[in-house]
C-alpha cells in the first residue's frame, strides 16, 4: 500500500517536471486581454439590453 502511494507521487513528480508555465509577461498579458474583452462584452449586452427594452416600450405603448 505504501509503495503505491510513493508510486503515484513519483508519477506527479514526472508530470509536473513536464509542464510549461507561462512567463510573467505571458500571464499579465492574458489578464489584461480577459480584462478588455470582459468590458467589452459587458458594454454589447449592456447595449443589446437598452435597445431591446427601447423596443419594448416602443411596441407595448401604442
Amino acid at each position: 500500500m505504501f509503495g503505491k502511494i510513493v508510486n503515484f507521487f513519483e508519477q506527479v513528480k514526472q508530470e509536473m517536471a513536464k509542464v510549461v508555465w507561462p512567463t510573467k509577461r505571458e500571464t499579465v498579458s492574458s489578464a489584461v486581454m480577459i480584462f478588455v474583452f470582459s468590458i467589452l462584452f459587458a458594454l454589447f449586452f449592456f447595449l443589446v439590453d437598452r435597445f431591446f427594452m427601447w423596443l419594448m416600450s416602443f411596441v407595448f405603448n401604442f
